[in-house]
């Protein structure tokens, strides 16, 4: 039993015993150098009585080589991959270094080692331990992470420990474990009798309970060879303890222990190898493991504790590590060959930076962008020429970039700024650098980092000027400036591009209608949109983005519906968030809430998830509207806030549309009228589609409040979309706006013919509503009804109460005292996953299909079948397809 424990020990098998009956779970254990965290874990492994055990470790001198704690830690479980998805596989494969990596999306690796997991947890519990995590490469620690957020119910057990780091193994939303010291009673007891009683009181006052700190300061101070007076913090005490026992050894073994701390793998043969190229014969290893400060096993020498490594690696002056590292050179190939001859550098040295920059290739292809931007950054440190110096970090900032460190990215495109007046490398500087601005939500400065780089290179690389700026005009709508907007618009004509180059054409139309003028730039986008849809998915997202902007609801949504499978099917994690974001947007609008909110839901979570919080805070609008929608207040509310501060926070204002939206919605659904069209009239200013729909709520607030007027301007706008697109669904929408504004019985009738062509079920319920009111209000009640009717089944099919409680009203007051409610959908007892998983059984799909295509394991797609089964009544997937499961 490990001393003054218990509370710690019943968590960690109360984690055990979950993982027994089915349910996974994750515990991070966070703590100083020498609390108990590995003790601990050795804890959970002595108690997984019958369970599967994995062990990984992070080993500081190996943070930089991509994946490496992942590969310790799933190793064994290699022969099971070809029970993967296809493209999983590949992605470990390609990880591991096993072949070409075949994916350039990095969270797909933790989603194959989530379904790996689950496929070692089949046959028993599986438990999972992790030491030392504030030294996982980052590569591995994303891929736990990802995997670790979506354990449900695959019997899978993740212990990890951790230093207190914020840096270090990512936590957020996972449940933590923090070890303190030990209390008195227990401290003492761990301490014993042994040492004199003032030497003992020092000891316990110095060590605060930690348990190294109580058996290691007591050794140094019965041995008199410890200090106990002096400020120093635990750990130096610790460093400086590890040192003594390091300094009584020969020298022969202090230099043998100095090659074991410098080399990253433990590998015994290259640790002889190297220490006898510095004259130190291998027996000189025996002193160290007989003393206990080392253990040789399976062919490699590993230290007890990580301090002992730090006192063997830093006691020794540089001079001689700088040997070592040479020595190790010698020994090994390949990367590490290349970093130890780094760290054996003195100065630049052309060739030790090229064998980086080649090292760096290999970690990006193998997906480890944090591996790559350190090998480039030490790479342009040993440069001997200002150029290559510059290249190389920017090709760091690039790196770091893409592993989602944009503070880092930022400071190496800086570096690299200072250092060259290349036109092409600070283009691509001012690429990453506004690539980082917008991840981290401020579209404003990434437009003006964009303008500013393409500025540069405006007279040497037009199409590169061109290409920037086009992302610049997305980014402004965005920030909503228009004086930036003209700025971009200013250099683009100086361009020396001909204006019916495509990029050219499609960079003014985008520029054109975010600065307001509609009729000369919507024709350019709507040219654009004629031509074949882009390869890959990233040009598809832009085309998809386009056709919203430009109204063309029907190319969008079937777009948005290719670019989520083709995400899925191709392991694009980093960009599903998006393309659901884009699809929930037009299921809204073809009157399929529960669809959007299912796949706003799963989007959110998985940008959160993937460190992205512009299209999370998108996401929330989305599912802010639907509450609203809905009448779920308490659901809406903090949703909505969060999203407005966002914006406001970010210089972001049109990320505040959505959720001012909702906001409103609620106040209309409530009767608040003022306090809705106050809101909706504080909305930034923005040219889209977008604001025709929200239009329609602006003019039924201003008709309710009786100024009508009010709603003019925001009308006016509404009307020039509609005339520049002729989509059929504007029109319904105008058609119905004018009859609010009119009181005009044919404007209304127009709107319901124009909906029956584009039907729209939400807002072709409002229109009947509207037009239902406006027919009873003139005492033609027998008239009112059917649309009242049609209005009241259609918002109870959508789950939108307040609007089904109106309409109710509205009947009741029309002569119908009996309302028919709907057959009650059998989906509607599901939960939202539940209700995914099984839409896609009931197509055929196996459990690992639909596992892959929701991010999930085959465990939990199997268990929430387990639990839709009663739910809907039926034993067997068979029955699902024969089941009506509403997609309202």
């Amino acid at each position: 039993m490990l001393q003054g424990r218990v509370e710690e020990i019943k968590a960690v098998e109360a984690l055990l015993a979950d993982a027994r009956s089915g349910v996974s779970g994750v515990l991070v254990v966070k703590g100083e150098p020498g609390v108990g965290k590995s003790a601990l874990l050795e804890h959970a492994v002595r108690a997984a009585d019958g369970a599967t055990i994995l062990r990984g470790a992070g080993v500081e001198t190996e943070v930089e080589l991509p994946f490496a704690a992942l590969h310790l830690l799933l190793r064994p479980a290699l022969d099971r991959l070809d029970a993967l998805p296809g493209p999983q596989a590949a992605a470990l494969r390609g990880a591991f270094g096993l072949a070409p990596m075949s994916t350039t999306d990095r969270f797909l690796v933790g989603l194959a080692t989530l379904s790996l997991l689950s496929e070692l947890a089949e046959e028993r519990p599986l438990l999972a331990v992790v030491d030392d995590a504030q030294w996982l490469d980052q590569a591995s620690a994303a891929a736990l992470a990802f995997a670790s957020r979506r354990l449900q119910s695959e019997g899978v057990a993740l212990l990890v420990s951790a230093r207190e780091d914020p840096d270090a193994f990512p936590t957020a939303g996972l449940p933590e474990l923090r070890l303190g010291g030990l209390a008195r009673d227990d401290a003492e007891r761990l301490l014993g009798g042994e040492l004199p009683g003032h030497l003992r009181e020092q000891v316990l006052k110095e060590a605060d309970g930690n348990p190294l700190a109580l058996i290691e300061l007591s050794k140094a101070a019965a041995g008199g060879e410890l200090d106990l007076a002096g400020p120093l913090p635990l750990t130096d005490r610790l460093l400086t303890a590890f040192a003594g026992q390091i300094h009584r050894l020969a020298e022969p073994t202090r230099k043998m222990l100095a090659v074991v701390a410098a080399e990253d793998t433990g590998a015994l043969g290259v640790v002889l190898a190297a220490a006898a190229a510095l004259g130190v014969p291998a027996d000189a290893l025996e002193p160290a493991e007989l003393a206990g400060l080392v253990r040789v096993t399976g062919g490699a020498v590993r230290f007890r504790h990580p301090l002992l490594r730090s006192a063997a690696y830093q006691g020794p002056p540089s001079s001689q590590r700088r040997a070592v590292h040479q020595a190790l050179a010698a020994a090994v190939s390949g990367d590490r060959r290349a970093w130890h001859l780094a760290l054996a550098a003195t100065g630049p040295d052309e060739q030790i930076a090229e064998s980086l920059e080649q090292s760096a290739e290999r970690s990006g292809a193998r997906l480890g962008y944090a591996a790559m931007a350190t090998a480039y950054e030490r790479s342009a440190q040993l440069s001997t020429e200002q150029g290559h110096m510059a290249r190389r970090l920017a090709a760091a900032a690039a790196a770091a970039k893409e592993a989602g460190q944009s503070g880092r990215a930022a400071d190496l495109s800086e570096r690299a700024a200072r250092l060259t007046d290349d036109p092409a490398t600070l283009a691509r500087l001012a690429d990453v650098r506004a690539a980082g601005a917008f991840d981290e939500g401020s579209p404003r400065r990434a437009a003006s980092l964009l303008v500013n780089g393409a500025a540069g290179v405006a007279e040497a690389d037009p199409r590169t000027a061109a290409r920037m700026l086009m992302a610049a005009a997305h980014n402004v709508w965005s920030a909503g400036d228009p004086a930036l907007a003209a700025q971009a618009a200013r250099l683009l004509d100086s361009l020396a591009l001909p204006p019916q180059d495509g990029l050219v054409a499609l960079t003014r139309g985008v520029g054109l209608v975010y600065g307001g003028d509609l009729e000369s730039g919507y024709p350019l986008l709507s040219d654009f949109l004629r031509q074949p849809q882009p390869a890959d998915i990233g040009g598809r997202l832009m085309f998809a983005n386009l056709a919203f902007v430009t109204g063309r609801l029907d190319l969008a949504f079937e777009l948005c519906t290719a670019l989520a499978a083709g995400c899925r099917a191709e392991g694009r994690i980093r960009l599903l968030p998006f393309a659901l974001n884009h699809l929930a947007y037009t299921q809204v609008i073809n009157g399929h809430h529960r669809d959007a909110r299912d796949n706003a839901a799963e989007g959110l979570q998985i940008a959160v998830d993937t460190g992205q919080p512009h299209p999370a805070a998108g996401l929330r609008g989305q599912l802010a509207w639907l509450a609203a929608v809905e009448g779920d207040e308490e659901r809406c509310r903090p949703l909505a806030e969060e999203g407005v501060e966002f914006s406001v926070g970010h210089r972001a204002p049109a990320v505040a549309l959505l959720p001012i939206w909702a906001l409103a919605m609620l106040d209309l659904t409530q009767g608040r009228d003022q306090a809705a069209l106050d809101r909706l009239q504080s909305r930034p200013a923005g040219s889209s589609h977008f604001g025709t729909r929200i239009t329609a709520d602006e003019v039924e607030a201003a008709v309710r409040l009786g100024v009508p007027e009010r709603a003019g301007e925001a009308m006016a706008l509404a009307e020039r979309w509609t005339a520049l697109s002729g989509e059929t669904w504007a029109r319904a929408l105008v058609a119905r706006c004018r009859g609010l504004l009119r009181d005009s019985e044919e404007d209304f009738a127009e709107a319901l013919e124009l909906h029956r062509l584009a039907p729209q079920s939400y807002e072709q319920a409002r229109t009947r509503l509207s037009y239902g009111e406006w027919l009873r209000r003139r005492r033609r009640k027998a008239e009112a009804r059917p649309h009242l009717r049609q209005a009241h089944e259609a918002f109870d099919r959508l789950g939108a109460r307040p609007w089904a409680d109106r309409a109710a009203a509205e009947l009741r007051a029309a002569g119908e005292a009996t309302l028919t409610r709907r057959r009650r959908d059998p989906g509607t007892a599901l939960t939202a996953q539940e209700l995914q998983v099984v839409r896609l059984a009931a197509t055929g799909a196996t459990n690992r299909d639909i596992a892959a295509h929701l991010l999930l394991s085959p465990r939990t797609i199997g268990q929430h079948l387990y639990k839709a089964f009663p739910k809907l009544g039926v034993s067997s997937r068979t029955e699902l397809a024969r089941l009506d499961l509403d997609r309202r």
